[in-house]
């Protein structure tokens, strides 16, 4: 069933299936609501499961102004109160796995799944920080050597060239809020997380790898690390037995049994 909510102007839809106790599946950036449809389908059966579209993806509007994972996760905390939910199971993958972290640390949380999740900021080397500052550079420059048209068209082919798929998809207000978002380090809120935690992780994972999972493993109070051999980034999509049947041994005590 599809539910909206006007959050600081804009609106935000989510989506409400099934019955039992509440499980909130969070999507990663560039995705929506349907990347959880699989999933979904199994676990509706059993929990009450609230699935968001983030501001800016799938049917929910753009932020108004440059939200960064805080912003976020209020939002989700607003949906969450709308509908009258506590104390729930949280499912994030990737930049969901960002939200779920700073939520499960400051609020009664069931459990916690990260799947393939963000929140380690990563270790930038010498290069990465001087195509960084030459790009700076020549946003800069460019205007005054080449004129504002001829430099613009410059320094659009340069991003497209050297920016990720999800920068150069991205319109200019969502970029901004994604180079916020990938440089915020959450590793602090880790310790924080009461919930058991489940980390669901791709092998030859190279946007969030398995060594991020490795450390959250370390800092998270009580969790388990699950590696899918062989998968990437989209673990839960590439080796969806395999998911599921890990869901059922770490939700087995709260599924509601249906006949």
């Amino acid at each position: 069933m599809d539910r909206f909510l006007t959050y600081k102007g804009i609106t935000l839809h989510y989506t409400l299936q099934g019955e039992g106790k509440p499980l909130v599946l969070l999507h990663g950036w560039g995705c929506n609501t349907e990347i959880w449809a699989r999933a979904e389908a199994f676990l509706k059966e059993h929990f009450r499961c609230l699935t968001v579209d983030f501001a800016g993806f799938g049917k929910s509007e753009e932020p108004t102004e440059v939200w960064g994972v805080e912003e976020y996760t209020q939002s989700l905390e607003a949906i969450l109160q709308a509908e009258g939910i506590e104390n729930p199971t949280l499912m994030g993958h990737s930049f969901g796995g960002r939200v779920s972290i700073v939520y499960a640390s400051r609020n009664r949380t069931h459990k916690v799944i990260l799947v393939d999740a963000a929140g380690v900021k990563p270790k930038r080397s010498l290069k990465y920080y001087f195509k960084v500052y030459t790009f700076k550079t020549l946003k800069h420059l460019a205007p005054i050597f080449l004129g504002k048209k001829r430099a613009a068209a410059l320094i659009e082919k340069r991003r497209a060239k050297a920016g990720s798929s999800d920068y150069n998809n991205a319109s200019p207000k969502m970029r901004a809020i994604l180079s916020k978002c990938v440089n915020e380090d959450l590793c602090h809120m880790m310790p924080l997380i009461k919930a058991p935690t489940l980390l669901f992780w791709g092998e030859n994972d190279t946007a969030t790898p398995l060594s991020d999972a490795k450390r959250m493993e370390k800092l998270i109070p009580d969790a388990g690390l699950v590696t899918v051999a062989g998968a990437g980034h989209f673990s839960f999509l590439e080796n969806p037995v395999l998911f599921e049947r890990v869901l059922k041994s770490f939700l087995a005590k709260d599924m509601t049994n249906k006949q």
